[in-house]
């Protein structure tokens, strides 16, 4: 059995002991607390202070926890209020569609799917929910691009592979591709990242009026597009899925 590395371990129990007090802690209380010489104590908190999980009050010198575990607390209960928000909406969607729905939020440099309903029909499919999907050809990557200047970083800064011969690869053409989708509140890929298949997708939006996420729905070309232009019908269901959840979010109207 692999062993555990003790210095996280330390890391993760000072930690625990931080967030359990009522008061900031010295460097005393902290290494007596938890059966740790000083200088190893001080070291610990040195590393976690320069990464932001730990502060430092000038004044006292005690310790206390940091913004960036706030920031990462936050993040994980986001995903999980918007997914939590989104799931009677995503169904609904896939009812009235027809299609396969997915629910993604910025993850890296990529898009992770954290909610898929499958499409209402009897045919074999696959559950991608955790699956990591790419910022650059999908959908639900236009729009978090489009809409979150952090995932456009990302996928600036991302290895852009041509998945088809449709698959924009070129930055300035990408950037045009994030204008249209701006302009017109969804994004779209019609065979950009799989051969015959055609996705829609429209951002979602929390109290703050930040994007969160992305909400789509994916099909065959044929089903997803009439007379070579994507249906009206489903680009409004999936734009109004979208505002829906980013209601339920305290988003407000859009």
């Amino acid at each position: 059995m692999a062993r555990n590395i003790q210095s996280l371990e330390r890391a993760a129990a000072m930690l625990r002991l931080l967030a359990g007090g009522e008061r900031r802690l010295g460097l005393s209380e902290i290494a007596s607390a938890l059966g740790l010489a000083k200088g190893t104590a001080h070291g610990i908190l040195r590393t976690l202070q320069a990464e932001g999980f730990v502060e430092q009050e000038s004044a006292s010198g005690r310790y206390q926890l940091g913004a960036e575990l706030l920031r990462l607390g936050n993040s994980y209960l986001d995903v999980h209020e918007l997914r939590a928000r989104a799931l009677v909406w995503t169904d609904d969607l896939a009812r009235s569609s027809g299609e396969s729905v997915y629910l993604g939020v910025l993850h890296q440099q990529g898009v992770l799917i954290v909610h898929h309903v499958f499409r209402p029909d009897d045919s074999r499919q696959v559950l991608e929910v955790g699956a990591m999907h790419p910022l650059h050809s999908t959908a639900l990557g236009k729009v978090l691009a489009a809409y979150d200047p952090v995932a456009h970083s990302e996928a600036a800064e991302a290895d852009w592979q041509s998945f088809t011969s449709r698959t924009v690869v070129d930055p300035d053409g990408f950037e045009g591709v994030l204008d249209v989708t701006r302009a017109r509140g969804y994004a779209a890929d019609v065979e950009e990242t799989w051969e015959g298949v055609a996705s829609v997708a429209a951002p979602i939006h929390d109290r703050r009026r930040m994007p969160v996420g992305a909400v789509g729905i994916t099909g065959a070309v044929e089903r997803v597009q009439r007379d070579g232009e994507l249906r009206p019908d489903l680009i409004a269901a999936v734009r109004d899925c979208a505002r829906a959840v980013s209601r339920d979010l305290g988003a407000g109207r859009f």
